[in-house]
């Protein structure tokens, strides 16, 4: 027997406004089932398409003091990460360590933070990572 992850579950200060910020990053909507509301302590997001993992914010009284154990790694879906980063810088992440070209030029990525300071990281896109990995 095994099991497999429902979802993963994210404490933060503020459930609604934390999975208000998270959907355009992810391109995830309300769970139909359960639309998020300003006063749920419990926020649930979903994959339109039902092909990635879902996310519950849970609202918690204690503030994050620590870097996170376990994070996302957010792969672009187009263009390529440092247009990524762009678009989350814009959309209020912050940097929190920047590791591009740490294995030579075009490799590596970027650790950034939600508004809540949950890190998570940029790496390139599946396009860059193969342009990458073919002979010139």
């Amino acid at each position: 027997m095994t099991s497999f992850i429902s979802h993963t579950s994210i404490d933060c200060r503020d459930a609604h406004a934390l999975s208000e910020w998270w959907k355009p990053v992810l391109g995830y909507t309300d769970d139909p089932a359960d639309p998020n509301l300003p006063e749920h302590d419990e926020c649930l997001i979903v994959d339109p398409a039902g092909a990635g993992p879902s996310v519950l914010f849970l609202q918690v009284p204690e503030p994050k003091t620590v870097k996170n154990r376990i994070h996302f790694d957010l792969r672009p879906r187009e263009g390529g990460r440092d247009e990524e980063l762009a678009r989350l810088l814009e959309h209020g992440a912050t940097v929190v360590g920047d590791f591009r070209g740490k294995y030579g030029p075009g490799t590596g990525w970027v650790v950034m933070a939600d508004p809540e300071g949950n890190e998570f990281c940029i790496l390139r896109s599946r396009a860059e990572v193969a342009a990458a990995e073919s002979p010139a």
